[in-house]
């Protein structure tokens, strides 16, 4: 047995790097000015700003081609939008489908919930791969701006047909 860790040694091994893990991850979230937020479920129950999300601004977001992308892969009443995606559910009735706090997690880090998804995580900057230089360390979308895109897509109620 000489050279061979119990798995006590082992459990403490795991909990010590789980801990670092999690340190180095708050810290380069506090770096970069991210607010703390909890999952539960599959939800972030908490808005992450105390003002709230604008509607008008949230659907800026999601049909802009530069900043959201949203449409990319998603579909939805945006008839003024050309060449929607049709590789991720539509957008018409999200606010039927999902509640706001779980909307936010997919928002926010969708690869919580599905570790294979092509969605990319919007508020995250750990431990993402091919990020180019100019956009290490900063998320794709700010807080306010997530909970703007939350705002909007729970007044999409109805299916289109």
């Amino acid at each position: 047995m000489h050279g061979l860790a119990s798995s006590r040694q082992k459990s403490l091994v795991k909990a010590a790097l789980f801990a670092l893990a999690a340190c180095a991850s708050a810290q380069m979230a506090q770096a970069a000015n991210l607010v703390a937020f909890d999952i539960v479920g599959d939800a972030i129950p908490r808005p992450l700003t105390d003002q709230a999300g604008d509607p008008v601004r949230g659907r800026a977001i999601v049909v802009d081609r530069q900043k959201g992308l949203c449409l990319l892969c998603h579909n939805g009443p945006f008839p003024e939008q050309r060449f929607q995606g049709d590789i991720a559910p539509t957008l018409a009735g999200a606010g039927s489908r999902w509640t706001p706090a779980q909307l936010r997690l997919r928002l926010v880090d969708s690869a919580r919930l599905n570790p294979a998804t092509p969605m990319p995580s919007y508020y995250r900057i750990d431990a993402l791969n091919r990020v180019a230089p100019a956009f290490e360390r900063k998320p794709i979308l700010d807080a306010q701006q997530i909970e703007d895109v939350v705002a909007f897509l729970t007044t999409l109620r109805q299916e289109t047909p």
